[in-house]
């Protein structure tokens, strides 16, 4: 009768780690992009992050291009070349973006980072799009003089592919827009939101008669990121 075989301890030790590699849970990437490296130390304080939307909007914006370089997105976003780097790195993760195969250093945004980022097909004339905006900023200054109007515009800035001027066809400019209310005292401090349903439909009725029928212009709650990318300045 054969003898049963006892396991040594090395097989013990190396059956032990196959299990904890067969069990080890999947590490899942953040939601939001990190314009530095973390892991941070004792001596180093926590970097601040680039929004997802900022990043978003890069891609939007390549829209109806063959392909486009780091440093596209580093203008484009206004960050370093190293942040860039660690941006494309995340989107890739996330299958927004691959690299260009027949082009070293250049890059594709993908179907799925077309679609998050809310692209449309490049149809506008950029000159239209253009005179568009130049309207729009003709009706926030009358608005901002209206002394019977609600709400005041406090800030507003353009960006999107109307601002590439290689582009034949563009799509609709995205506007950041940010409101106060002219009937109350606000803080430097407090965050403009809505304080009521019906001041909410109040605004999203003002918005809708100021951007108009046009279907050249998105408005956008304005956010930092908006005013530190390329942008154009409304107001």
């Amino acid at each position: 009768m054969p003898k049963k075989r006892v396991p040594t301890r090395s097989a013990k030790r190396t059956n032990a780690s196959l299990a904890k590699q067969k069990t080890a849970p999947e590490v899942k990437a953040e939601p939001r992009v990190p314009a530095k490296s973390s892991a941070p130390t004792q001596q180093s304080t926590p970097r601040a992050t680039l929004p997802a939307e900022a990043a978003l909007s890069f891609l939007r914006d390549t829209k109806g291009s063959v392909s486009w370089a780091l440093r596209d997105l580093s203008q484009t976003l206004n960050i370093s070349r190293g942040e860039a780097d660690r941006v494309v790195a995340l989107l890739q993760i996330q299958g927004y973006v691959q690299p260009e195969a027949h082009k070293s250093g250049e890059w594709i945004t993908t179907p799925a980072g077309e679609t998050v980022s809310g692209a449309k097909q490049p149809r506008f004339d950029r000159a239209t799009v253009e005179a568009a905006l130049t309207s729009l900023k003709q009706r926030i200054e009358a608005t901002n003089n209206d002394r019977a109007a609600k709400f005041e515009i406090a800030r507003a800035v353009a960006f999107g592919d109307f601002l590439v001027k290689d582009r034949a066809r563009v799509q609709a400019a995205d506007v950041g827009i940010e409101l106060t209310r002219k009937d109350r005292q606000q803080d430097s401090n407090e965050i403009v939101t809505p304080h009521s349903a019906v001041e909410a439909r109040e605004e999203q009725e003002f918005l809708r008669q100021l951007r108009g029928r046009s279907a050249l212009i998105n408005f956008r709650n304005y956010s930092e990121w908006m005013g530190t990318r390329t942008h154009q300045k409304i107001f």
